[in-house]
This record gives structure tokens, sequence and C-alpha cells, in this order.
């Protein structure tokens, strides 16, 4: 057989199994044929649920003349992204510097050594708008090869060692770099600047979510009292729930917005979006206590629950944009159709209610958006159900059910912040089972892997499994007090720190000791659509330290602190995370509870704000005795410490 995809796991390259072309995955055999026969390696970078990766595989892939140039003139490499990080970060960034920019699907063009020479993403069959057409771009390039093989290589090797000595090879003095404040006041004074004050969100279109940036700010007000910081903050969350970015017939969010106003999602769904956009909206209730929020942040985890969860316990990865070959098809609605399945009254006041118009807001039809009220939202909810079923039946919907180590971290902590918020039971039982499911599945002789398919593991980790993962258990540590998932934190750091810390200059590498060595190492630092391993990393350590006061993570943390502080110096505001991370450090805050008798642990766990450091002692000690022989709460804030209180205090 010579399309060697079918012996894949990855939904993404299962789909390209059938195609004329002789794809093989990434693997030695495949640039050693390359090597022998004197042919240059096409690769393809994309993943399953991306809307323009499924055009240029319909309009060029399963075309008979492409495959018949790629077959006879080149070897051909597909690549799940999500599956490999390490070579989607090292091509992404061949792309931006070859090009200005980046995408998918990726098109990357190598000789035999995995060097590139040209580099672009979706590229239409034919020539139009400007664009060259794939077909024409693959008859040059294999003309030029046998013209002048010695240029494309001379040129391959310029744009590797260029690119190379570019990474973050020495960050100088970071030992001498000081941990403070500035940085934070920084960053929120350039979110100021950014802002949209008219829509929400930070610049022009497209929007992405980026809740982590929301995130920031909302610490920033409680750290600050920054009114600005809490408005900027409010104002998107508001604004991106009531707007297309949110499914409002089957509830979750979309992957960005194409407008500046949120009407028009791309309309794919990521389990790690809506992982961190339930921290987000977790986070305003928190702070605020207005139960919208709490509202937005249940619906979204109800979707993940629904729509999203494994019969074993772990989360799927996403959901495609498109249906039956047509973008958004599953969301859109016509006046009609609603009318038709809701009934003449209730119809009408959906459609009034959600802006479904015969106009229409998307290619003729209507995507769900809130103009109504609150309240009529509310009283259409027992309705939804009708509509989702409807949809359901209407067309289908692609699920990519591979199970990602990375992103069922970052769903774990989000889900257990959700549960600990609302004291809501299936949020709980839910994280026990997805915390165990990782543990059971894909830890393995002492290594976390990749990804979780149909009982097939894929590759060992990288920083990022790590690094989500011991963030998703250490909230599940705060919310249990269990040792257990401290111990597997702390296993997880430490593991981290052995296979991906740069002892030489600082942070930690993407690619581990147990990883492919590829062309270069990369070390991720900037947050884009999801945080960067090294922020979390900082996160992580930041807490292990402040929770179990062992001295061995302070060196390795001030470390860190002091690599990602040099670096976010530039512009802060790309480093959210990172300074969610420093702003733990500079005013951390510490609650010790001891249990009065018949206490409810959970119910206490459940009143403490999230972000404050729990230790919960089942009986007095020496030094924390019961005050009054009641429940009793020991609060330390801002490098001082209260006396104890038998009710904690009001946030001022």
């Amino acid at each position: 057989m010579n399309n060697q995809l079918i012996h894949e796991s990855s939904p993404y390259l299962l789909s390209h199994a059938d195609h004329a072309i002789h794809w093989f995955p990434w693997c030695e055999e495949a640039f050693e044929k390359a090597s022998q026969e004197n042919k240059p390696v096409f690769l393809s970078i994309g993943y399953s649920t991306c809307h323009w990766c499924h055009v240029m595989a319909r309009e060029s892939f399963e075309d008979e003349k492409v495959a018949t140039l790629l077959n006879e003139h080149f070897v051909s490499v597909k690549v799940d992204r999500e599956e490999r990080p390490d070579l989607d970060t090292i091509y992404m960034e061949v792309c931006q510097a070859m090009t200005g920019s980046g995408g998918w699907p990726m098109s990357i063009f190598l000789t035999p050594e995995k060097h590139p020479f040209f580099a672009g993403t979706y590229f239409p069959k034919t020539t139009q708008r400007g664009m060259i057409g794939f077909s024409q771009l693959l008859t040059l390039i294999w003309e030029k090869w046998e013209e002048d093989k010695k240029s494309l290589e001379d040129l391959a090797q310029e744009i590797t060692d260029s690119l190379s000595r570019q990474k973050y090879s020495n960050v100088e003095n970071i030992d001498t770099f000081n941990i403070e404040e500035t940085l934070l006041k920084k960053a929120a004074q350039e979110f100021s600047q950014t802002y949209d004050k008219e829509n929400g969100g930070f610049g022009s279109a497209p929007k992405f979510p980026t809740p982590h940036n929301l995130l920031f700010l909302l610490d920033n007000y409680v750290k600050t009292k920054n009114e600005n910081a809490l408005f900027m903050a409010e104002t998107t969350l508001k604004n991106m729930y009531k707007g297309g970015l949110f499914d409002h017939v089957g509830y979750g969010f979309c992957r960005y917005a194409t407008d500046r106003s949120y009407q028009i999602p791309h309309f794919e769904k990521m389990l790690y979006d809506n992982a961190l956009l339930i921290m987000a909206y977790v986070k305003a209730y928190d702070v605020t206590k207005n139960t919208f929020y709490l509202e937005v942040a249940q619906k979204t985890g109800d979707y993940i629950l629904r729509e999203m969860k494994s019969p074993e316990g772990g989360f799927y990865t996403a959901q495609d944009a498109d249906s039956d070959g047509v973008e958004g098809k599953y969301y859109v609605f016509t006046p009609e159709e609603i009318l038709t399945v809701l009934g003449t009254e209730t119809g009408t006041a959906f459609n009034q209610c959600y802006g479904i118009t015969r106009r229409g807001n998307f290619e003729g039809k209507s995507i769900p958006h809130l103009t109504g009220s609150q309240k009529e939202a509310k009283c259409l909810e027992e309705h939804l159900p009708k509509l989702r079923e409807y949809r359901k039946n209407r067309s289908s919907l692609s699920l990519d059910d591979k199970i990602l180590t990375s992103w069922n971290g970052l769903i774990l902590g989000a889900l257990t912040q959700l549960a600990r918020v609302s004291g809501e039971e299936r949020y709980f039982s839910a994280v026990l089972k997805c915390g165990d499911f990782i543990l059971k599945n894909l830890w393995d002789k002492d290594r976390l892997f990749v990804s979780y398919r149909n009982g097939r593991l894929g590759l060992p980790g990288y920083l990022d499994d790590y690094a989500f993962t011991a963030f998703g258990m250490l909230e599940l540590y705060q919310a249990t007090n269990s040792p257990l998932h401290l111990k597997w934190a702390e296993t997880l750091c430490r593991t981290a720190i052995s296979d991906f810390w740069d002892e030489k200059n600082g942070g930690f590498f993407l690619s581990g000791r147990k990883n492919e060595t590829l062309i270069f190492q990369t070390k991720e630092t900037y947050d884009g659509a999801i945080p960067s391993g090294n922020a979390v990393m900082a996160h992580n350590l930041v807490r292990l330290l402040q929770i179990t006061g062992n001295m061995e993570w302070e060196d390795i943390t001030l470390k860190q602190l002091k690599f990602m502080g040099k670096l976010a110096q530039e512009m802060p505001m790309s480093h959210s995370f990172y300074l969610l991370a420093l702003s733990c450090y500079l005013s951390p805050e510490y609650i010790r509870v001891v249990l009065g008798n018949g206490a409810d642990k959970s119910n206490i766990i459940n009143k403490i704000p999230l972000d404050t450091i729990v230790t919960i002692l089942p009986k007095p000690t020496k030094s924390y005795r019961l005050l009054n022989n009641q429940t009793t709460y020991y609060v330390c804030t801002k490098h001082s410490c209260l006396p104890p209180v038998n009710k904690l205090p009001e946030k001022s």
C-alpha cells in the first residue's frame, strides 16, 4: 500500500489515508526515500477541524493530477500539528520568517535533511487572485530542484542556521534581573492602549478570546483595584458571550471571531479554548459575584460534559468548522426553521431574542446572537434541546476524538475551578475521572505521552503535556487537599525539570530528552491562543513553592521567573500567564483552616477565593489552634498574617 497514513491513529491523518498521494507520516523512512531517490520533501501540516485544510484537501490533495505530480517528483509527508507540536512550532517559525505570516494548512518544502527552502500556507489548485496555483508551484519547485539543487540546499542550510542562531541561545544577565511589579503595571497599560472601546477585546479582527489576558486583568483588579482592568475584562466577557462566538443553542465557544464585534465566528470548537474560557468566567464570578459569569461557565462546562467527554473519562480534542463540506452549516438557521421546530409563538420569540432574520448575518442565514435580554433568553432555555436535536439530524458535525494530554490538563484545571465555585457534583465527578484517566492511560514508565485514541498512545510528551497536566493536578489539590494530587503535580514538575530544563541558559525547551532531535530546539515563551509551556511552568513552580514551603522549589522558581521576566520586558502583554505567576509570587495569599467538629471541608473550600493557597488542617496543632472551639481561619496576605478568626474576612 503506497499511502502509509492508513496505519495512523490521528483522525486528521486518517482523513487523508484514501488519497492517491503516497503520503507518509513524519518518519525516517520518508526522508531516506527522498535521499535515495534524490527528491525534495513536501511537508503538509494541519489539523482535523481546520476549514482551509479541508479546502486544500478537496481542491488539490484529492486531485489525480496533483497526486501524480507529488508522487513522481516529491516525497509527501502529512503531520497532525496537535500530535507534533515540535514540528509545528519549528516549521511555523520557518513559514513566518520566510513569508511574514503563518497559518494552516502549512506547506513546507524540505531537503532530505529536513532543512526548509520554501514555505507557505494554503494554495489554490490553480493560480487565482494573485495566488500561485499548487500545481504550478509543484512544477516550478521540482524543475528548480532538477536544474539547480545546490542553490536550494544552500538556501535551506542558510535558513536553518539563521533560525537556529536566533533562538533563545543566550538571555544575558538573568541572575541580575529584578523580579518586581513594573512588568504588571506596564502590561495593564498596554492592554488599555489596545482595548477596543466599542466592542471589547483587543485590537481589530480577527479576534481570538485569549482568556489568559482576561485572567491577568481580573487579577490586576484584585491586587491593585485598577477599575479599568475590571471594566475591560467584564465588557469583553459579556460581548463574547452575546455574540455568535458563543453557541447559544448547544453552548460552548468557537475558536475566534472574524469580525470586531464577535458576531461571526470561525466555527470550530477547541477543547483548550473552552477550558481557558471557563477559567476566565469562573474568575470573573469569583471576583464580582455576578452570577451571569457563573452561568456562562456552567453552560460551557455542560457543553464539554455533553459533547466532548469520552466514556473512559478523558476529553476529546475538537469539533469541526465544516458540516457536509460547508463552513458553519451546522450552526446557522433561517427564521422558518425555528418556527417549524418550536412553533409560531415560541419560534417568533426565539428569532427576536437571537437575531434570526430572513436577511441573515452569514451567507443568507443567521448565526444566533443575543439581541434580547438575559431574562428573555432564560425563558427560552427549556426549548434548546429541540433545536440541538434538529440541527444534529439536519447535518453532521465531525469530531476529532483523540485525547490530547496537554488540553486535558487544562480542562482538568478549568472544571476543577468550576466545581469549587459552583459546588456542583457533576463537575467534581468529571474531574476526578479525568485525573484518573490521565494517570492510568497517558502516563506509562515514568513519562507522559502526547495523545490517546482507541487504546493507542502517541509519542512521548512535550513540555506542554507536563506543564498543563501539573497545572490541572495543582487545581485538583486545591479543591480536594488530597496529598495524592499534590504528589502527582510534584512528580510531573520534577520530570519536566529533568527532561526539558536548559541548564545553560534557563527556561524549558519544548522538546525534551525523550523526544526526537530536530533541526533546532525551541523554547516557547510568548502566549498565543494558548499559554506557553514556560509560562505555565512558572505558575506551577510558584504554586509548589507556596503550597509545600519546600525550599527544593525556590531556586528553580526564581530562575524561571527571571528567565521569563527578562523576555517579557519587550512586550509584557504577550506574556499574560507568566504575569499571573509573577503576581502570585509577589502578592501571595494563604489561608490555613482548622476544622471544627462536624465542619464540611468542601463547603469551606468553595467559599475561599480561587487564587488563595488553601491548607486544611483536620484537627488543631500547637501552632494552629481552634478559636472559640469553632472552625478557625488563619489568613496571611501581602506578606503579613492576621489574627485568627471564625469567619472569612470580606475582600476589601
